[in-house]
């Protein structure tokens, strides 16, 4: 058995199996399964066993919704004691509780897809996801924020030039107005999740980069496909609540040419210290 948890997140359409196998995931927080729900869930099922008996999950959608989110865990290093995904106005999180085995302490799995089109939903679900870490409890969420890190000093992606971005719907739907009257990159979400003197959770990718030294870990995640759009940004997150941060090795962004046939979204890959993992659950609270 392995001494690290690897835990992917990804934003990719279809199956995309033949990618993720690469990195070998023990978790996997999915957003983006269009047509998953076929045939049985017969495509969400042919994803899970062709990572190595991967149990996954998904969330139910309505009509008016056309893509899912989803978490598959590995069974050989957790079980399963709990699913209990949130509904919202427009996408569902999927919320999967597991326990370590012989270990006291739940750990909160979540994957989830912000509101593309519509800043005020984005903090209306940024706000439901600071719920998860209410009363101590431990998470984990992967996170299409499609919204901006609010720590904008800090971040290796090229400047985005409101001014220079031809797709006009994109515009209002990745801008608010601040208080001077301007239009401005929306960092609502990120300063929600992460922000403040005693923030809820710690953004992965920003920790790595920032404290652990590993400078790829901020590089740009969407999208890779598009020129109307500006540069590529850091739009895709991953983020646990602090107790986890000791356990955390590495947080990388794999943007490669197979990754972008499959989808305009890089591939994130955090890699935890199995041992300081199992003693964060060790206490039950």
């Amino acid at each position: 058995m392995s001494d690290e948890i690897r835990v992917v997140s990804w934003n990719a359409q279809g199956r995309a199996h033949d990618i993720l196998a690469e990195f070998a995931p023990h978790v996997l927080l999915r957003q983006g399964l269009t047509g998953a729900d076929a045939e049985g869930d017969k495509a969400l099922w042919a994803e899970a066993n062709a990572l190595g008996g991967l149990v996954p999950f998904m969330t139910t959608l309505t009509a008016r919704r056309s893509r899912r989110s989803g978490v598959m865990i590995d069974p050989r290093l957790f079980e399963v004691t709990a699913r209990t995904d949130n509904d919202l106005p427009w996408k569902p999180i999927c919320h999967v509780q597991v326990r370590r085995r012989g270990l006291p302490r739940t750990l909160h799995l979540v994957s989830a897809h912000l509101t593309h089109h519509d800043p005020d939903l984005r903090m209306l679900e940024s706000r439901r996801l600071t719920v998860i870490a209410d009363r101590g409890h431990t998470a984990l969420i992967g996170i299409d924020a499609a919204s901006y890190p609010h720590r904008t000093a800090d971040e290796i992606s090229l400047r985005l030039r409101w001014d220079a971005v031809e797709d006009r719907v994109h515009y209002q739907h990745r801008t608010v107005v601040d208080r001077h009257g301007s239009r401005v990159s929306d960092t609502r979400p990120s300063t929600i999740l992460t922000g403040g003197r005693r923030p809820v959770f710690t953004d992965l990718a920003h920790h790595a980069g920032t404290v652990l030294g590993q400078d790829g870990a901020l590089a740009a995640t969407a999208s890779l496909g598009r020129t109307d759009q500006g540069p590529p940004q850091r739009t895709d997150i991953a983020v646990h609540t602090p107790d986890l941060t000791p356990a955390l090795l590495s947080l990388k962004v794999i943007d490669t040419q197979a990754v972008r046939e499959h989808s305009d979204h890089a591939v994130l890959v955090a890699r935890y210290d199995l041992a300081t993992v199992d003693r964060v659950l060790s206490t039950a609270r």
